[in-house]
């Protein structure tokens, strides 16, 4: 049997986006970072299984719903009769950026336990993503270090997006000590460029790259925003810069842009040198720069088959 597809395992959230200067007005969308990488690798054709803890409310109904509406599998997720969403609320600063403001989680032991997850989901894809948004509790970690075992043991490949959100996490040591040690455990890692000098408690990117090679990390990716994107395969070092577009909102952007990794390794296989990297890198880019042209992560239209087209 031909493996296919790829497992995004995570926490599923409803952002409530702010569309005033002020604060005081939210749009809710789905979203988490791991459901946004799901909608983004199905759009892509690939056959995505979201792997979470879902409710039996309303707002479960719903994400339930709009995750199967993305043509994402949702068989291997699991339900809870007291289960709550989690919500995230994304301000605007002056500047007209949108950033993390608060996190609302009221089941917060609400999560996919080891003995929820099913081996079979990873012995038929090819590929396990996953962030470190559950990663400061205990039992998400112990779901996420099992998940990462059936998955090398399914051959599969494995993607980590550092994604740091540290008002959830005890204290920024903790912090940087879990996601360092996942990392490590990574074939492709997407990291932001603050949360690479976060990480490393550097501040430049030379001397940052220079410590984190000691990870071997066999892809790692440098997200800058608007300005583009580094990579790193064998210590050697690629920039491609972000295409121009008309910015409305940035939220998702980075999700996208690992979606459509993602999806390059899948179908194409590990990059054989650094020119088959450059052209992931600039796919990557077109991908999360057309995320970012609509308010919320999930609600930008991009033409698929004429990024690909491109691509190939």
């Amino acid at each position: 049997m031909e493996k296919l597809g790829v497992i995004s395992l995570g926490e599923a959230f409803v952002d409530y986006v702010s569309v005033d200067a002020s604060n005081t007005t939210f749009q809710p969308f789905m979203g988490g970072a791991t459901v946004n990488v799901a909608a983004g690798t199905s759009r892509l054709g690939l056959p995505t299984y979201y792997l979470c803890k879902l409710g039996h409310d309303d707002i479960s109904h719903f994400v339930e719903q709009e995750l199967i509406m993305e043509g994402i599998h949702t068989e291997f997720s699991v339900h809870s009769a007291s289960k709550k969403i989690c919500g995230v609320y994304v301000y605007l600063n002056e500047d007209g950026e949108r950033f993390f403001h608060s996190y609302l989680n009221e089941t917060p032991d609400e999560v996919l336990t080891v003995n929820e997850l099913r081996k079979e989901v990873f012995e038929q894809t090819k590929a396990f993503y996953f962030g470190s948004g559950t990663l400061f509790h205990d039992k998400a970690k112990a779901a996420s270090e099992t998940s990462i075992q059936y998955a090398r043991d399914a051959g599969n490949f494995i993607a980590f997006d550092s994604n740091i959100r540290l008002k959830r996490w005890t204290s920024e040591e903790q912090c940087r000590e879990t996601i360092t040690s996942f990392i490590k455990k990574a074939d492709l890692v997407k990291i932001a460029e603050d949360e690479l000098y976060f990480l490393t408690q550097t501040h430049t990117l030379e001397s940052a790259l220079e410590l984190v090679s000691s990870w071997k990390i066999p892809f790692l990716f440098v997200t800058m925003g608007g300005k583009g994107a580094f990579a790193v395969m064998d210590g050697k070092k690629i920039f491609v810069p972000a295409p121009e577009v008309n910015a409305v909102d940035t939220t998702g952007a980075g999700d996208a842009f690992m979606s459509a990794l993602i999806f390059c390794f899948h179908d194409y296989g590990k990059p054989a040198n650094l020119s088959e990297l450059t052209k992931y890198l600039q796919f990557a880019n077109q991908v999360g720069a057309a995320a970012t042209t609509k308010i919320g992560a999930l609600t930008a239209t991009i033409d698929v088959d004429e990024l690909k087209k491109q691509f190939e």
